[in-house]
């Protein structure tokens, strides 16, 4: 009945109807694997990670962060509202915090505006919204309700919190974000999660989209898949670059029973220790999160995060002097490093072709190699493809410029037109007609072992343009 609900608000636009007094909102698509817009037209959820943005910013620095962020293409910002580096009893930027003596049914909050903690939540949430941002909002870090003895948050009192913050925010543009890198170890857990949950739904009316984010290499949908509250799945397929990680997204692609959309909400984060063993391993490159990018779009993710480890605890080491796993440089440099702009990249791609219709397709689309390692490939040299129901485009994602074979019967058209697709640059070049075949060879433009491409082949009847051009 609430996914009726939510149908039936998504779809009044198109019948020249309104909804009186509710705010824009993302629904779930007719098929339920992507996100939608009160049009119906996809929403392609590209997330910054910035968990630490309530907590440790000012708001010049926050206007800042976000103008940055909105000018490089993305549509969401991962922030927690009670923040993991003791946001329950460090002040944030103007020596405020969120709860009369660490009470979550006492909000800290004073008559006026821009003198307590949540104002300073309120001017930043709309701020990301003046930007054309959602803020993908954490009520609670989940060491918070997870870890400990004695928990803040507990299925006595996580409703009452959760009723108080989605009605203060029910006429926002929010994607509720609830676990916060923890899983639920009993039933007591699950129940902090499920009150917390049904408070939010009562706030705001379940207006906005509710998801759950989990540990490293777990998804939300080993825990909740079936709950009535959680609209999609998020993974986090974690701070590894190996593709074994990021094949997970496919198995909840999978799921059906319901069947939900799902995402990577924290994939492995620019300049990260990989695996968090920088001594064996060092840190992440931009490659990485190209590589994580592709590899959850192609495997059925409706969307995609990117992280950058600087940015996400807002390090700045004059006020910051000790930071969580060695950062590379300030947050305020690092938002220039080069994996943040190339993420729009990606997004623009999926919506320059039929997305609703989006299918992985890596098995149907790649001709079998005598040597199965070179392609598809594993580790860090992983190919994956997707395609449309239709058949009328596939692409193929080229970690590496290694001559592979495709199936481009898959497709309808009898004649294929194809490109090659920059994904640092966003550029296409034109290939031209392409053979119709089950095996057809194809290397990409720069061969070597660090450079990828996507190829993009086309039913050249559609006459799609260039990919990447919305």
């Amino acid at each position: 009945m609430k996914h009726l609900f939510l149908s039936i608000l998504c779809l009044l636009p198109m019948f020249g109807l309104k909804a009186a007094k509710l705010p824009a909102r993302i629904c779930l698509s007719e098929n339920r694997r992507f996100l939608v817009d009160e049009q119906g037209q996809p929403f392609f959820y590209l997330a910054d990670t910035a968990w630490e943005l309530f907590h440790k910013l000012n708001r010049e620095e926050a206007d800042h962060y976000l103008a940055d962020r909105a000018e490089k293409g993305f549509t969401a910002i991962q922030a927690v509202a009670i923040a993991e580096l003791d946001g329950i009893n460090t002040p944030n930027a103007y020596g405020h915090l969120p709860f009369i003596q660490e009470d979550p049914t006492r909000p800290d909050t004073k008559e006026g505006p821009a003198n307590d903690y949540w104002d300073h939540v309120d001017y930043i949430v709309r701020k990301a919204n003046q930007l054309g941002l959602y803020m993908a909002m954490l009520p609670t870090w989940g060491r918070y309700w997870r870890d400990g003895d004695r928990p803040v948050f507990t299925p006595e009192n996580a409703r009452q919190y959760g009723r108080w913050l989605a009605n203060r925010y029910k006429d926002d543009r929010i994607v509720w974000v609830l676990g916060g890198d923890r899983n639920p170890d009993n039933d007591r857990h699950r129940q902090t999660m499920r009150q917390m949950a049904e408070g939010l739904m009562e706030g705001d009316g379940h207006v906005h989209l509710i998801t759950y984010h989990p540990t490293g290499y777990c998804g939300s949908a080993q825990f909740y898949h079936s709950e009535p509250w959680l609209d999609f799945n998020m993974r986090q397929n974690g701070h590894n670059h190996w593709a074994e990680a990021y094949k997970m997204t496919r198995d909840d692609w999978d799921r059906n029973n319901p069947v939900k959309p799902v995402m990577d909400g924290e994939p492995i984060y620019e300049d990260h220790p990989v695996a968090f063993d920088p001594e064996h391993r060092g840190h992440s490159v931009a490659a990485d999160c190209r590589r994580a990018l592709y590899w959850d779009l192609f495997n059925g993710a409706c969307g995609h995060t990117y992280g950058h480890h600087s940015v996400w605890q807002m390090w700045d080491p004059e006020k910051s002097p000790y930071p969580v796993n060695r950062p590379l440089l300030p947050w305020k440099d690092a938002i220039q490093q080069p994996g943040a702009a190339q993420m729009q990249w990606g997004k623009l791609l999926m919506l320059s072709r039929p997305f609703l219709t989006r299918i992985p397709a890596t098995e149907r689309i790649l001709a079998a190699s005598d040597i199965p390692t070179a392609w598809p490939g594993e580790g860090l040299y992983r190919f994956a493809a997707t395609m449309d129901e239709e058949g009328t485009y596939l692409m193929v994602y080229a970690p590496v410029g290694r001559r592979f074979t495709v199936n481009t019967s898959v497709l309808q058209g009898q004649k294929l037109v194809g490109w090659w697709f920059d994904p640092r640059t966003g550029k296409a070049q034109k290939i031209g007609r392409i053979e119709r075949g089950e095996a057809v060879s194809f290397v990409s433009p720069s061969p070597g072992e660090e450079t990828d491409w996507v190829l993009v082949v086309d039913d050249a009847s559609r006459r799609y343009g260039k990919p990447g051009r919305i």
